[in-house]
Formats: C-alpha cells, sequence, structure tokens
C-alpha cells in the first residue's frame, strides 16, 4: 500500500550552525481513477483512503448521490512494479442505470494536487447540477462555536504534525461535534475524501453540517459543499470571487478568516448568530 510519510535526510541551517536531520515528508503519489474500466483522471494525492477518494469524486461530478449507485470498487491488478501491485489504480463499476461521466468531464491529462478543475473540458462543465438544494436549509449557528471549528481541525491532524504539509477537511455537525476528518496534499482531495466516507456511510445529503477547511475557500471547494448537500463552508484563509459568486447563487454560508473570535461571512449571512 502506498505510504502516507517518507523520510527524509536533510540539512538544517540554524544560527547556530549546520545539522543534519531526518524529516517526515508527506507522500504525493498518482491515483488513476477508472470508472467501469475506462480511465477517467488522473490525481496526485496522498496515498490513504482512496475508495473515498474515488466516491467522492464521482459525488462531485454529480454521477453518484448514495452508496448503492457504485456496484464494486478495487485496485486494478494490471497496475503492477516489479511484479507488485502499486495501488496506484482504482476501478469503479457503477450499479445498473447510473450513468457514467459524460465524456465532455474527462480531464484528458493529470490533475495537480494544487488545482481540482485543471483539465476540464470547458467551464460549463464545471458548474455541475447538485441533486440536493443547500439554500433552504434551516441550519442556525451561533458565531462562538464555529470560532471553535478551526483548532478542532487542526487538534485532528495527526499526519500534519509529522510533516506540516498537509491540508485537512473536517466535517462538524450543528452542536460542533466532528463527524470526520480526511488529510491530503491536495485540499481537493481532502474534501474528496470526506464526501467519499459520507455517501459510503449513507449520509448524503449532509444536511446542517459545516465543512471547514485549513487553506483559503477556492470556488471547487464550494462546489463540492453544494454537491454534497453541505449548507456551511468555513475557511481559515480568504475565499475566491467565484467562490463567493457560487455561494450566493446556491444559498451556501461562506465564512472567511476564521481565526480567533473573528471571521468574514461573504454569503448566506442569515445563518451566523453573532
Amino acid at each position: 500500500m502506498g505510504r502516507v510519510t517518507v523520510q527524509r535526510k536533510v540539512m538544517r541551517v540554524r544560527d547556530a550552525g549546520v545539522s543534519h536531520r531526518v524529516d517526515a515528508l508527506a507522500a504525493e503519489e498518482p491515483l488513476e481513477i477508472r470508472v467501469n474500466g475506462r480511465p477517467v483522471t488522473v490525481t496526485m494525492r496522498t496515498p490513504g483512503h482512496d475508495f473515498d477518494l474515488a466516491a467522492g469524486f464521482l459525488v462531485s461530478e454529480g454521477v453518484i448521490g448514495a452508496a448503492d449507485d457504485v456496484a464494486a470498487m478495487r485496485y486494478c491488478a494490471g497496475a503492477v512494479e516489479d511484479g507488485m501491485n502499486t495501488y496506484n489504480v482504482l476501478d469503479l463499476s457503477l450499479a445498473p442505470g447510473v450513468e457514467p461521466p459524460d465524456a465532455s468531464l474527462e480531464r484528458n491529462f493529470y490533475t495537480t494536487s494544487s488545482c481540482g478543475v485543471c483539465g476540464k473540458a470547458s467551464l460549463d462543465a464545471v458548474r455541475t447540477v447538485a441533486r440536493w438544494d443547500v439554500a433552504g436549509d434551516p441550519l442556525r449557528l451561533d458565531a462562538g462555536l464555529v470560532a471553535t471549528l478551526p483548532d478542532r481541525l487542526r487538534a485532528a491532524q495527526r499526519v500534519f504534525d509529522r510533516t506540516g504539509g498537509l491540508h485537512a477537511a473536517g466535517l462538524f455537525d450543528a452542536s460542533g461535534e466532528m463527524l470526520c476528518v480526511r488529510e491530503d496534499v491536495g485540499r481537493h482531495n481532502a474534501v474528496d475524501k470526506l464526501l467519499g466516507w459520507a455517501v459510503r456511510e449513507g449520509r448524503l445529503p449532509l444536511r446542517s453540517t459545516v465543512l471547514m477547511v485549513s487553506g483559503r475557500a477556492s470556488f471547487e471547494l464550494a462546489q463540492k459543499a453544494v454537491m454534497g448537500g453541505i449548507p456551511v463552508l468555513a475557511a481559515v484563509s480568504a475565499p475566491s470571487s467565484l467562490a463567493v459568486e457560487l455561494a450566493a447563487e446556491t444559498g451556501l454560508t461562506l465564512l472567511g478568516f476564521v481565526r480567533g473570535t473573528s471571521m468574514n461571512v461573504y454569503a448566506g449571512e442569515q445563518r451566523i448568530v453573532a
């Protein structure tokens, strides 16, 4: 199985001089996702929770919305290196009646760990039609509770503690309880892993929940929240203009710069009780 961390000898330069030590690095390996035997995308990810990642990717694309939409998932036996399975090619078989991804959505080149929408055939394909409406979600959140979420997410980032090189996505309920956390070198992968966990657990749509992310709130992350039926997206950093636009259009509450006791509400302010 792919490694989550890799050990590397490094030279440290400090005021006191030069020393050598072994550092833990976040692993980054390619994962090719196939649907019904046909390659759909290759993404650079941190190995681990690969089934969640693949399922979440299909949730984000609007292909599946329930666990029984997937008939089977397996690592391809043909993905070998020196006679060993690399676990870097994953094939999903869709249940009868579930339409496979449209050819226009296929990524015809690899997706890097920092860009989840590269390779889209067109910008029109990005605005996937969501299965669930988040605008009518009745969730209301106390601003004080929201302010506690970044620290709770940070405390759950086990691999980040060892490497300092991973993004995180955490799902919280209305009381602030953490339901799931996922880490990855790619922020979009972390969210897809979380959505994949949710669909495989039969939890979609994720009504009255908060998606907390460790970085910025990009358009792709706002879209993934909407596709999962999540009414609130909170980020410790800034949102993009397109993320704010999408949030306003769909009824998503979008929070940025959630740090300490302060935050900015860019859309959906009716859900935040100050």
